[in-house]
């Protein structure tokens, strides 16, 4: 039994010491005002991965966002919290690698629960993003994704139908974040 404790302590230093995991996220913050109403979020988006080679890499984003949807109806001003939560694990493929930039696709899958007031929503989606990593030096990185191509289905809590969407998105789908490379 002692054997084959420090052999597998011998093979966790030995990745470890070895290994290419990546830390980060980003934060994010919008507001939007619209005949009268108005929505304002925040979120966190934490990221780990692990680079398997120097194309490969998996990962995963789990998120917390919260906000206030203030909608104006005769006159009338109702307020609601609205929460979401994340989770988006991914594999990501690397295949330029310049002197300081990298350009990826991540792949994989999400889910997003959405909570305003009353009202629940879940978001399944899966497909690809693109992206790009600027290197400022060996430790930390500036990196953004942008636009998704995929499949998306989302359903309200309570209906029997869902929507179901296939396609590209380049506008709204960008974020900004930084890693720290250990």
């Amino acid at each position: 039994m002692k054997k084959i404790f420090a052999i597998a302590l011998v093979a966790m230093m030995t990745m470890t010491a070895n290994a290419q995991v990546y830390v980060g996220g980003s934060l994010g913050f919008a507001s939007e005002s619209y005949d009268g109403d108005s929505e304002t979020v925040w979120s966190i988006m934490p990221e780990i991965g692990y680079n398997l080679n120097e194309d490969w890499a998996i990962g995963v984003v789990v998120g917390y966002g919260e906000g206030k949807d203030k909608t104006k109806v005769e006159g009338v001003t109702y307020t609601d919290k609205v929460k979401t939560f994340t989770v988006s694990p991914y594999v990501r493929y690397t295949p330029v690698k310049l002197d300081k930039v990298n350009i990826f696709i991540d792949g994989g899958f999400g889910y997003q629960n959405i909570k305003w007031g009353e009202v629940k929503d879940n978001i399944w989606q899966f497909g690809v993003k693109p992206g790009v990593a600027i290197n400022l030096n060996d430790k930390l990185s500036f990196v953004s994704h942008f636009g998704f191509l995929g499949y998306k289905n989302e359903k309200f809590k309570g209906d029997s139908e869902s929507t179901k969407s296939f396609g590209f998105n380049l506008g709204s789908e960008v974020s900004f974040g930084m890693y720290y490379n250990f």
